[in-house]
């Protein structure tokens, strides 16, 4: 199989490759009539494309359609083994790998690979051979790979290929970093927008062409999807929901302000209630780890959530309610269809989402807030790496 074409921007017979591609991807299947009559290009032009894209392994011919009468025409669509896109979400001390095949099945998915991210070279070519290990190990060969997705916490611009969060270079984006040593096209992204297309893929054509989508992990990010589309912001940081100035609690936020939203709505927020209360004398059962290591993993904290220590779950409601109150003044301000809240702390359920949602009923005006549905991921950490994989392929095809 050759990608030849998937390379060349500007070449005419290419275009309408990508746009047949594309109409497949929203149609699942369709006939050579079809193509002509969306893309404007004459039926014997269309043939003589999609003659090729089979003979390179991008299409197959799934047979004849019935009709009221006459001849009945061949339909054609993607051929899931094309080729391979890579979603590669990092985090603090791991990260997540994601394989989805050409037709935008989730073929296989890794899930907490250890490794520490730092703001050097050789910290990010670390991360793409053990990518590369991960995805041959599990029955991929990497010749296959079409482009990978990657996304990473804090400030990120996709267009320009660089992460405020972890500089690496002076001349060199951290995009084309990732490009040269996985020699595959590759995107990078803000794993709360990442997150944010991976849920609104998942809905297909149930999915809300205005919703929001809540990051709710160590930080608390946002993405949006406004009029069927991501949105950046003029610089591409749009959705830093987290350092809205909304709290009046004094508390110093990592991006050296005072009183953010994440600040109290948030995994580190809930850590460091959690570790006042124990020191205040609270009683929990997490008091014997913490004094013994002096101090608590954020996964200690969420696993006495599910498992029903009084302590946790009041403090993941206070999460949830400071949560819900920023979030009621988002709706007001866009007026969204569906707000869907994912990330880490959505272990905590009911325990977390009731009182999101008794906020979100008390604060927001009802007008605005009365169509709006709120919702916990089905997801889970899932999302994020599958949205690196369709922002990937939305790139590589031009969609």
């Amino acid at each position: 199989m050759t990608n030849s074409f998937l390379s060349d921007n500007t070449g005419k017979n290419a275009q309408i490759k990508r746009g047949i591609l594309r109409l497949c991807i929203d149609h699942k299947e369709a006939s050579i009539s079809y193509f002509s009559k969306q893309l404007g290009i004459s039926v014997p032009t269309i043939t003589k494309l999609i003659g090729e894209l089979i003979e390179e392994g991008f299409l197959l011919d799934e047979g004849k359609i019935g009709t009221s009468g006459g001849r009945r025409p061949s339909i054609f669509g993607l051929n899931p083994n094309a080729g391979y896109f890579i979603g590669i979400d990092v985090a603090r001390h791991h990260f997540h790998i994601a394989v989805m095949d050409f037709r935008g099945n989730l073929r296989n998915y890794i899930e907490d690979i250890e490794f520490v991210l730092e703001s050097n070279s050789s910290s990010f070519r670390e991360i793409c051979r053990l990518v590369k290990d991960h995805v041959v190990a599990s029955g991929i060969p990497w010749i296959k790979v079409l482009a990978a997705g990657i996304s990473l916490a804090g400030r990120v611009n996709p267009e320009e290929g660089y992460s405020l969060s972890y500089f690496v270079s002076d001349d060199l984006p951290l995009k084309d970093l990732f490009q040269r040593e996985l020699n595959v096209p590759v995107s990078i992204e803000n794993d709360s927008r990442a997150l944010t297309y991976g849920e609104y893929m998942n809905l297909g054509k149930n999915a809300d062409k205005d919703m929001i989508a809540i990051n709710l992990s160590w930080g608390l990010g946002m993405g949006m999807i406004l009029d069927g589309r991501l949105y950046y912001g003029k610089s591409g940081f749009s959705g830093e929901i987290g350092h809205f100035p909304f709290l009046d609690n004094d508390i110093m936020c990592r991006c050296g302000k005072v009183g953010c939203l994440e600040t109290g709505a948030s995994g580190s927020a809930l850590h460091r209630m959690i570790i006042e209360k124990l020191k205040a004398g609270r009683r929990s059962s997490l008091f014997k780890s913490y004094k013994e290591n002096g101090d608590l993993e954020l996964s200690e904290i969420l696993k006495a959530v599910q498992d029903g220590d009084m302590l946790a779950i009041e403090c993941i409601g206070e999460i949830g309610e400071t949560l819900g109150r920023g979030i009621a003044g988002i709706i007001n301000i866009f007026n969204p269809g569906l707000v869907i809240i994912g990330g880490r702390l959505i272990v905590g359920k009911d325990h977390l989402i009731l009182p999101i949602r008794t906020a979100i009923n008390r604060l927001s005006m009802e007008r605005v807030s009365s169509d709006t549905k709120i919702r916990l991921s089905t997801m889970g950490r899932k999302a994020i790496a599958i949205g690196d994989c369709f922002l990937s392929r939305k790139k590589l095809l031009g969609i």
